[in-house]
Formats: C-alpha cells, structure tokens, sequence
C-alpha cells in the first residue's frame, strides 16, 4: 500500500513540484535547505550551481544535517556532483549501512564546479529540519596533480594561488605550452676530424618538444664515416614507422633514415666532408637518446724519414691527408730550411698525397763570434777558435789595470740555444773593474817635515787636477774608479753674496768651462803621461753649506773615462777608518811658503786625530765625530780621508775636515758602485757623500 501512495505521490509531484536553481559565484557562501531552521517543506527542489575562478576548487561541509532516512537516500536527500561525476549524496540523521550523512566530511570538487542539489519527497511528517551547509574557494596545487598521468610541469613546478608556472633547468628553453623544456640546438658545428655527437643530456631522457641541427663542415678532401653506438633509444610506434621522435642524416640530396626505436642503425660512409643530422623530439616520452662518433680520413702521404742529428713527431707508420708532422733537432743542432735556422719546422700532408715541403735538415748551433769585453780579452778554448755548440771562450781583463767584478768565472760555454753562457752571469758579459791604491812605483823616502817633498813619479796615481779651458789649474781631485772624481763642493761655483750664500743651480759652474788632467805630475808644465778628460756633470753634496763649508764634497761625473796605466789608477775606498793616530800621506800643488804655488806635486806624511777635529769642530753642530753622540743606531761604513794643506811662511798646516759618520739621505736611492771597493757596496751620488763628506779635497791616500 505504502509502494502505491509513493508512485502515486511522484507522478503527482511531477505536475505539481517547483523546482529552481541558484547560480552562485562568490568565493565562499552559505546553503540552507528551504525554512531553515524550520522543517522544509514537502514536494521541494532546489540546486545550487557553484563557480570560482580556474585555478581553485570548492570546499563544501555541514555544519548541520538532518534529512529523513530512506533505503539508499529514495525519498530525502542532498546530491553533490560535478559536470559528469557525483561526488556524494547524503540523507538521514546519522550514517547507516543504506544511507549516509555528512558528518565531519569535506567534499572537494576538482575543478571550479559544483552543483549541490535538495530534494524532499511528497511527505514530512516528523518535521525534518534540513541542514546548514557552507562552502569556500580554495587553491589548487597543479604542482601536485597530474594531467593525463604526467606532471603539469617538465622540469620545475611553482604553484601560487589561483595558479602556477613552469620552469625549465639550466640550458633549457620552455616552450610556447608554457609546460614542456625544451633545448636550443639548431647551431652546433663541428669541424675537428674526428668527434662525438649525442642528443641532449644524453645518456639521460632527452628533452621534448625540441629540433637540433648538427652539421660537421670539414676541408674538402675528406670523408665523413659514422658509428652508432650500441645504446640507442628513440620514441617509436609499432605500425606507423617514426611518428614522434626520429633522427635524419643528410648529404646533399641523399638522406638516411628517419631512425627510431631501439636498435642503432648500421654505419654509414657518406663519402662527403659536409654532413648534416636532423634530431627532432615531440611533446611527450622518457627516452634516453643516441650517441654517434664521426671521423674523417683522406688520401695518404708518402713514409718519412727523419733527418741526421734530427726527429719527427708523431712518428707513425702511416700518414693521411692534413696529417701534421714536427720536425726538430737533437741537443745542439737547429732545423736548417732555405738558409733559415729555427728550433722546429712543421709539415702537412696535402690532399693530393703529397706533403707540403721536404724534410729540412739540422745543422749544428754556432754563437758566432763573442762580444769583446771593454778592457778585457778573450781565449778560445780550441785551436781553431771553434764558436759551435759546447765550445768555451774565457774573458780576462787587461792586467795589472783591471780585474773581473766579484772575482767570478770569465768561461762562457755555447749553449743549445746558440747564446754564449756564464754559469752566474748568464747571457751578461762580465766587467771589468780598475784596480786601485796599487801604484807600480814605491816611495823610497817620505817626509814628515813642514813644506813637505815632491812626490815621486807614479806614486800617487789617482791624483787629478782640475783646470780651466786656459790651461790654469785651480783645484785637485781624486780618481774613483774609471768615471769619477771626487774634488771640494766650493771649487765649481762662482762666488757667492755673504748675505746669501744659498747654492743655486745657476752658480755652479758649467762642465764645459773646465776639464780634468790625470797622470799629472808638473803644476804647469806638460806631463808625458797626462791624459785630459770631459766633465759629464757636476754634483755637489745635497747638504752643502758655502757659509760654514760644512759637506764641502762634490762629484764629478766624466763623459769619458781614462786609459788606466802605471801612471793613471784610481783610489780605494777603505774597509774601515784607520786607528787614532794613523799616518795618513797628504799630496797636491797647495801653496807653500810666501803664498807661492810648487812646480810639482808635493806631499807629506801626517798623523791623523779625530779628538783633535771633534775639538776644531765643536761649534759646528751638524759634524759629529761620535755614533753615540750621533744618536745613529747603524752599521759602520768606511769613509776615505781628505785633507786640504797651505804652507804659508815656514810651516806646514794640516787640517782633517771630513772624518765622521753620517746618516744616508733618504731622497737619493742606491744603485751601483761604479768604482772597485774592497766588499760590495750601493752606490749613489748619495752614498759616495755618505762617506766622502768634507770641505776642501786635494788628494786621498792611507798608508
């Protein structure tokens, strides 16, 4: 009877029911059955139609459900579906074996639809009160779905709300999907010989949606062959032969393949030296690619053979065309080409067989003739003065005058390179240095009495006189090694106003208006041996003072030096100062009794005591005679001595100006001492002030 109330209700309801739809587009919302919180009303139908924007889904629950109960939902109930697919339908008050209810239960759409649809049958006798639902936007993560069993992204998924975006590894370009990863690779050359070529990321699945271009451009003449590898996988079909993914060789108008599959093509000669290789990829697939090798052979050249004292490299048994070869020599020879001497010569198989040049010879190394070595002479080693490879020469210098700087080897050896070497000096020549302080001619008598004696022909050596372009004499010197001479500061500027007696360049006289004599024994007279030199330049000590004569040294720098012999040598520089004491030998042309000027060279022999000028100088604050008063904390140099004689009436006057310890200028940098010192010692105008600090010089020299 029941059954037929209910057909009877339905066909009735279907006259009489409303139904309608609500169309919802809010990114969250609330849904009541009709009369909530009352009971709904019988014979009632409404579906509510959910849309949010692409990107999101819908998030439907309960908050409160109370449906009649019915044997699978026949009478009352709530529908959730999407387009094509019901996601759930609840009725009831609680969940039975034949009808469910909500509950706790999320539904979740998975798209940006949902319809949601309430129907009540024809009765509601125990009043029902429906249900409160609510439903709310909610993201949906693409990185984490798969479309079509596949993620959304090829490489790297980035999802935001509402959306997402792909992004490819490095090297890889994303495609106009927005999705796939696909590679630039339509540019690759090849023009080596021999080479390698894979696909992409190979032996790795290669990338999809991608066309590479591969062309191997060689000389012509050769011959492109090439070799699959074993490994070979490409996407194919099994009755449509290559429809996805293929490679394509190319010659001209000859093409090879398409290839597809798992088995690697046969090897292909394609008797051209321009080959190109089509790689094209579609949209979908996880295969791992190809991987070929290519080489190119050409016509063979003729063996070679190779020269006397001689190699060539790489020495093989066969050689083909732009096969290269290296010729050189053994230790001591050199590659002779066309009167042309070179440590390698290179040669190349041409495409005809034929190699570009015949194989050179080799001829041993000659360094020619040495260099001559100013004030030196050279030995050969060998009878016929040979100059090839480990032949020896020996410099020596011009003795007694000169001597080789730090006493080192003077053999050179010819060397491999055809260059004349020194075990320390190298490729440089060796120098020859003047000896110094060893006159030829001793003293047979020395006097120690007022006005002095003439000096004995050649036993002050080093002696140097300066003199003007009219042959008067107005100063002495001394000579340091070969281009220098060491005279007072206040001979070589003009006079100066007592009331300013500032040094200026201007003051100094010019090296043109005066000349230096060596090997000078008369005042006046002509000498045998003189020899008269060129002024360069004209360098005063920087801290001269002409008021008080305090560092009254100058240097003179020559444009020439002299011809050293036993009458022209220069002075030494001393180890060390000579004790309190020492007697020291005083020369030069100075005045002697009633202001008269002596025909020659005269000289005494004198004590020297440093008390004795601490006293004389005490007022001069800027000498000192003491490290300790100095405040100097530096190692001790040597300096020479100088001294300045007048014999005026009978009685001969000495007075020591120079002898103290001074600090080094700091504006002046070292370099080398140009003259022979006992130990190696730097070397500047500086550093000669430094230790030849005085005021009026005539001659140095310490017995």
């Amino acid at each position: 009877m029941r059954w037929l109330l209910l057909c009877h209700a339905l066909c009735f309801s279907l006259l009489k029911a409303s139904a309608h739809t609500v169309e919802l587009n809010d990114m969250f919302g609330q849904i009541q059955s009709p009369g909530y919180p009352d009971s709904y009303p019988s014979d009632s139908e409404v579906t509510w139609n959910i849309t949010v924007p692409e990107g999101f889904r819908i998030k439907l629950y309960f908050m409160h459900f109370n449906l009649e109960s019915s044997y699978l939902c026949e009478y009352d109930y709530v529908k959730v579906e999407t387009e094509d697919q019901v996601l759930a339908t609840f009725c009831g008050r609680e969940t039975t074996d034949t009808e469910q209810t909500p509950g706790q239960e999320v539904v979740l759409s998975p798209g940006s639809f949902m319809s949601i649809t309430f129907r009540s049958d024809f009765s509601n006798e125990e009043r029902f009160t429906g249900f409160d639902a609510h439903y709310m936007a909610v993201d949906v993560d693409e990185c984490k779905e798969r479309e079509d069993e596949e993620l959304s992204c090829d490489h790297y998924c980035h999802n935001y709300i509402g959306g997402y975006y792909c992004s490819c590894r490095f090297g890889y370009i994303l495609h106009t999907d927005n999705r796939t990863c696909r590679v630039e690779c339509s540019d690759n050359l090849f023009t080596q010989r021999t080479g390698v070529i894979t696909s992409p990321d190979y032996p790795n699945p290669y990338p999809k949606s991608s066309e590479c271009f591969y062309t191997i451009e060689l000389e012509e003449g050769f011959m492109i062959s090439l070799q699959f590898e074993d490994i070979f996988d490409i996407e194919d079909h099994p009755e449509v032969p290559c429809p996805y993914d293929y490679i394509k060789i190319k010659v001209g108008e000859n093409v090879w393949g398409p290839y597809c599959g798992e088995k690697a093509p046969e090897a292909i000669s394609t008797q051209s030296h321009s080959v190109q290789i089509l790689f094209r990829s579609d949209n979908s697939g996880e295969n791992r690619g190809w991987r070929l090798s290519y080489r190119a052979a050409g016509n063979e050249c003729s063996e070679l053979q190779p020269p006397d004292q001689g190699k060539i490299e790489p020495l093989q048994a066969k050689y083909f065309f732009k096969d290269q070869v290296l010729v050189s020599c053994d230790t001591g020879y050199k590659v002779l080409k066309d009167d042309v001497e070179m440590d390698t010569f290179q040669i190349e198989c041409l495409k005809d067989g034929t190699w570009s040049n015949k194989i050179p010879t080799c001829k041993m190394v000659d360094c020619g003739v040495p260099a001559e070595l100013e004030h030196g002479l050279l030995t050969f080693s060998s009878r016929s003065n040979l100059t090839t490879y480990a032949s020896e020469v020996t410099y020596s210098c011009q003795q007694p005058y000169y001597r080789l700087l730090h006493n080192v080897s003077g053999v050179y050896t010819c060397s491999a390179q055809g260059i004349w070497t020194n075990e320390v000096l190298g490729r440089s020549l060796p120098t020859c240095i003047p000896e110094c302080g060893l006159p030829k001619f001793s003293r047979t008598l020395m006097a120690r009495i007022f006005n002095g004696r003439p000096v004995q022909t050649g036993t002050a050596p080093w002696i140097a006189m300066l003199s003007h372009l009219n042959e008067q004499p107005f100063c002495g010197g001394s000579l340091l090694g070969s281009r220098w001479v060491v005279t007072a500061a206040h001979c070589l500027h003009q006079s100066l106003d007592p009331k300013d007696s500032i040094l200026r360049h201007e003051d100094l006289i010019s090296p043109s208006d005066f000349k230096v004599i060596v090997g000078k024994h008369w005042r006046l007279r002509s000498d045998e041996n003189e020899q008269r030199l060129r002024v360069k330049r004209v360098i005063p000590h920087p801290q001269y003072k002409p008021s008080t004569f305090e560092n009254d040294v100058a240097l003179l720098e020559l444009l020439a030096g002299p011809t050293l012999n036993h009458f022209v040598m220069p002075i030494c520089l001393p180890e060390e100062p000579p004790a309190e004491g020492a007697m020291v030998i005083v020369s030069g042309w100075g005045k002697q009794f009633l202001h008269r000027f002596p025909e020659m060279l005269m000289e005494a022999l004198i004590p020297q005591h440093c008390s004795m000028c601490s006293v004389a100088y005490e007022s001069l604050h800027s000498w000192t005679f003491s490290r300790k008063r100095a405040g100097l904390d530096m190692p001790k140099a040597p300096i020479l001595f100088f001294f300045n004689f007048y014999l005026m009436n009978i009685n001969f006057q000495s007075m020591i100006y120079g002898l103290q310890w001074l600090p080094p200028i700091p504006s002046l940098p070292p370099t080398t001492l140009p003259f022979p010192t006992p130990s190696p010692l730097p070397f500047t105008s500086r550093f000669i002030f430094d230790y030849l600090n005085i005021q009026k010089i005539s001659l140095v020299y310490i017995e």
